[in-house]
């Protein structure tokens, strides 16, 4: 026993030794004193739960030569010893994955009819049994809907979904759940013990926490830690091995996204990168503070799974942080992909950023990305153009011109027909009631621009295969508006100067242009402004038919 690796020595012997299912083993140990034994059980749930193990507790349980099958296996007498070392021959494991096929099926359909050898009963334990062809498990379900008197199957499976119904409704069916951080930890205690290991408590609630429910993970990773560092284990050793960094600078961008401090938060991303940390693992570790702070911020304490000293700081930030802020900060974060360059800081950057947006930007950003009623079947065509046509432009737009007579053409009714396409029909009091044919007005109708921005969100999904997992459409996703349509260029607003920049960038506007192009159908060459405060007039203009001549940054 002493060569085992740890998940085969610390296998459970008994249904009182099986972690964290005793909905399962209390079931079964009542049906084996009550002599109610099915003749099939369907033993499912994730990976590591113990499915297999309590098959062949099961199988030790019925044919134990103590307890005439009456209760547990005693462990003593031959049979239950041949089960546990694998040789008995009444117990027969069948791997299904790897004899999946009818023939296999019909060959076990034969051999079932023979008595068993030297047990009370021959137990087939078939592991992974969704496995099993669709002629394969048809094969089977006549074998289980009348077995021989002598014959118990216990079929165990991961994916219960993918057997077949029939399957399922001539067993007995038993959901195995994940096991608790809390029970893995107990567990890991109780083999340290054993095998005279020190272990940081810490770590090994770390162990638990990161092998998400299975005890059979966490047994191997322990045993790769003993392997590696010895039987005394630190913290900061479980640690490396996980491969988490425990950088305090996790911490310290929370602070920041919280007080919607950027520029510190970028200096702090810099830093990460130019350390060489993991930044999928360094965003990983930052997910996992916005989401304890979201459980403080909801009042879910009991969730919280850190240290005093970090519980009373996440708590500090929580009594400063609103409730939509930290929700929206868990979203960004964990959405984040590092597909195209796992050493980008580029998506950590994007999202920090778009946390700190006002929120009345965001409020006007789901507009444009979708089609408006008013070009589908609009209940009053002229109120909302009205409201938007009206709108006093007390001070200049965008491009901050000269306050003598010479801005008058930055912002002029000059173009009719591009008003008549870019406005929906009735968008000024002085324009005729629109008709019928005038209400459904067809997608050519609208300008290039107007198309843009109803549909941007269409253009980001439109685009071309070998554009989506670069640089350039994940800063187009944040916080880019279409503004003007100028021959063949394309003026795109920034929120943040850092996104124009990027955008700007030779590899990312060629890109740009191709995912642009490719939606409006030709060519196209894209100029990148930094969007003003008072972008509202801008776009209150244009709908005027203005045009812009000039732009000017921040």
């Amino acid at each position: 026993m002493g060569s085992q690796v740890f998940y085969r020595k610390w296998r459970p012997q008994t249904l009182a030794d099986v972690v964290g299912q005793a909905q399962v083993t209390q079931t079964l140990l009542n049906a084996l004193k009550s002599g109610h034994i099915s003749h099939a059980y369907l033993f499912c749930g994730p990976r590591g739960t113990g499915k297999t193990s309590t098959g062949r507790i099961l199988a030790k349980a019925v044919n134990c030569v103590t307890n005439a099958g009456k209760g547990e296996p005693c462990n003593t007498c031959a049979m239950c010893q041949a089960t546990t070392d694998g040789r008995a021959m009444d117990v027969i494991e069948i791997d299904a994955a790897s004899n999946r096929g009818i023939d296999e099926i019909r060959e076990l359909r034969e051999r079932v009819n023979y008595s068993p050898g030297q047990a009370r009963y021959k137990v087939y334990i078939i592991d992974e049994v969704h496995m099993l062809t669709k002629e394969a498990s048809n094969a089977l379900l006549k074998t289980l809907e009348e077995p021989p008197p002598h014959v118990i199957f216990v079929l165990a499976t991961t994916e219960a979904h993918k057997v077949l119904p029939t399957i399922l409704s001539r067993c007995q069916r038993y959901d195995f759940r994940r096991i608790s951080q809390a029970d893995v930890a107990d567990k890991m205690v109780s083999i340290c013990k054993a095998e005279g290991l020190e272990i940081d408590v810490a770590g090994l609630r770390l162990i638990a926490r990161s092998t998400t429910g299975s005890l059979r993970d966490a047994e191997n990773l322990l045993e790769q830690l003993v392997t590696f560092y010895g039987s005394k284990i630190t913290l900061p050793q479980v640690q490396e091995m996980l491969g988490i960094t425990g950088d305090w600078r996790a911490r310290e961008l929370l602070k920041h996204i919280v007080n919607n401090d950027i520029q510190t938060g970028m200096k702090t991303i810099a830093s990460v990168s130019s350390d060489g940390l993991d930044l999928r693992q360094f965003n990983r570790e930052l997910v996992e503070y916005l989401r304890m702070l979201l459980l403080l911020k909801t009042g879910s304490s009991e969730g919280v799974d850190l240290t005093a000293e970090d519980t009373a700081e996440l708590k500090g930030l929580a009594t400063t942080a609103s409730l939509p802020q930290v929700l929206k900060a868990v979203k960004l974060f964990s959405q984040i992909d590092f597909g195209y360059d796992n050493f980008s800081t580029l998506p950590l950057e994007l999202a920090l950023v778009e946390c700190a947006l006002p929120a009345q930007e965001e409020s006007r950003q789901p507009a444009r990305e979708t089609i408006p009623t008013a070009a589908r079947a609009p209940a009053s065509p002229a109120k909302a153009p009205v409201e938007k046509a009206t709108v006093p432009a007390p001070k200049p737009p965008v491009e901050k011109a000269p306050s003598s007579p010479a801005p008058k053409p930055t912002v002029v009714p000059q173009v009719r027909e591009q008003r008549k396409q870019a406005e929906p029909v009735g968008a000024t009091p002085q324009s005729a009631p629109p008709t019928r044919t005038e209400t459904s007005a067809t997608p050519q109708l609208i300008s290039d621009v107007e198309k843009l921005r109803l549909n941007w969100k269409q253009v980001m999904e439109q685009a071309p295969e070998d554009t989506r997992r670069t640089p350039a459409i994940a800063i187009l996703r944040s916080g880019v508006t279409p503004i003007a349509v100028e021959g063949e260029t394309v003026v795109l607003s920034f929120k943040a100067s850092l996104l124009k920049e990027q955008v700007e960038k030779a590899e990312n506007q060629r890109v740009a242009e191709k995912i642009i192009g490719s939606y409006l159908g030709r060519s196209c060459r894209i100029r990148c402004v930094h969007q003003a405060e008072d972008n509202h007039l801008v776009d209150a203009a244009l709908k005027m038919g203005g045009r812009i001549v000039s732009t000017e940054e921040k």
